[in-house]
């Protein structure tokens, strides 16, 4: 483990201390192995609203999406998803959802996994966030992550391992979304993920509910990321055992977890 994402982590440490330490994880997997799943996690406050913010550098660690598992069955939750890669002799530090899917858990949208396209761009017109235009899609290609507005990344697109899209883009190249407006009364809880100029993806879910607009700030002004794109709404979630984050939302579509390198 990295210096950095011990110190990320004190905070997130602290209260863990100060509950339950060394935790039921610890104990059950010893401390050692313990210390070796922490994500690289810390708890926020930006403009008087709670987040927790995970930051992932790709050149440290492995961002994967999931689906379904070998049998060709959705994962659901992201309990399943851990339970199999554990299964697997893997430790996933975190996972969180990936973005928005139909009622059959098949994503709504771009979905690559693997190399391999699963479900193809969706573009045009249409009802809801994801249609909120311009979407996105955030991808892994050949190590590197980006997030590009959905006509921008189809004009020139590159080869992608993996790859989400959904909607709207909160972020693009530094300007907020123009549909979003400072005075809205839309909170909800959200969660989206963003690209730094060095590389680093972010990742941020909040505590509570939050606008759109708030939200985007949160990762132009307050993460550094010149563009970023909205995951999901009031199902957002986010399972990262070590620190005591158990989202438990069942029936979820594509996922997105991380894995230390």
């Amino acid at each position: 483990m990295d210096l950095l994402t011990v110190l990320q982590s004190a905070p997130l440490l602290l209260g863990l201390v100060k509950t339950a330490l060394p935790s039921a994880a610890a104990i059950g997997m010893g401390v050692g192995q313990w210390f070796a799943s922490l994500p690289p996690c810390r708890d926020l406050v930006f403009e008087a609203t709670s987040y927790l913010v995970c930051e992932v550098d790709p050149k440290q660690y492995r961002i994967e999406l999931f689906w379904k598992d070998p049998a060709g069955k959705p994962y659901q939750s992201l309990h399943n998803l851990d339970d199999a890669q554990r299964r697997a002799g893997r430790t996933m530090l975190f996972a969180i959802n990936a973005g928005m899917y139909h009622p059959n858990l098949a994503p709504v949208g771009l979905y690559v996994e693997r190399g391999q396209e699963l479900a193809s761009a969706k573009v045009g017109s249409g009802s809801g966030n994801f249609s909120l235009q311009p979407n996105g899609i955030f991808y892994i290609s050949d190590g590197k992550a980006a997030v590009r507005a959905t006509r921008d990344f189809l004009k020139k697109r590159p080869p992608t391992d993996y790859a989400t899209q959904s909607g709207p883009m909160l972020v693009i190249n530094g300007k907020l979304h123009q549909k979003f407006r400072a005075d809205s009364t839309s909170r909800k809880t959200r969660d989206g993920v963003g690209v730094r100029k060095d590389g680093v993806v972010v990742f941020a879910i909040s505590n509570g509910t939050v606008t759109f607009h708030a939200f985007a700030r949160l990762f132009r002004d307050g993460l550094g990321c010149d563009n970023a794109l909205f995951l999901d709404g009031s199902i957002s979630s986010l399972l990262a055992p070590a620190i005591g984050r158990n989202d438990d939302y069942w029936n979820l579509g594509p996922m997105i977890g991380v894995f230390r390198r």
